[in-house]
């Protein structure tokens, strides 16, 4: 992952449980990088490590803080740093939603490295759809839980989400049936 997710991920915990806490994470995951270039990639693994320590010494479940992650992604990160591609995924959260197969493909000109999740949509309703997460990456649904939950605060429309399928129970890929 780029060093903006880390980078991301050590100003959620500063923000919300002080930069004392950040440094007992940092510590405790055996991580000895003072600080991430935003525009670097780095292993996987790492960011890994950082969320599962985070997990212990909050005392707090990994999915808790995935989802808390996924909110704080969409409303503070990608604001502060793709807002102008956020405005443009669309008026509505059902715009954006439809819309979001496409938005990584515009990503991917700031971040060429960039291994992306890939987003399909069916069953396009008036109040729902269908969002089909694939993903080289395992154990980051929450993640996406967390981004929609996001992505409702940002359109300011309540959103249901339901978890249709899932890798953890043996298929190719997450469906997530949101409603609003």
């Amino acid at each position: 992952m780029y060093g903006i997710v880390n980078n991301a991920f050590e100003d959620l915990i500063s923000e919300q449980y002080g930069a004392d806490q950040w440094t007992v994470i940092k510590e405790k995951s055996g991580i000895d990088i003072d600080f991430f270039l935003s525009n670097e990639p780095y292993n996987d693994d790492l960011t890994y490590q950082v969320i599962k320590a985070a997990s212990e010494v909050l005392h707090v479940s990994v999915k808790t803080i995935l989802i808390a992650f996924g909110e704080y992604w969409v409303l503070r990160t990608s604001k502060e740093k793709y807002g102008s591609l956020l405005a443009a995924g669309g008026a509505s959260l059902r715009e954006f939603l439809i819309n979001l197969p496409m938005f990584h493909n515009r990503i991917m000109l700031i971040y060429p490295k960039l291994t992306p999740p890939e987003f399909k949509v069916t069953h396009v309703e008036e109040h729902s759809l269908h969002l089909h997460y694939f993903s080289q990456r395992a154990g980051l649904q929450e993640f996406v839980r967390g981004l929609l939950q996001g992505l409702g605060k940002m359109y300011k429309t309540p959103i249901e989400i339901t978890l249709l399928q899932t890798r953890d129970e043996g298929s190719d890929h997450e469906i997530f049936k949101v409603g609003w």
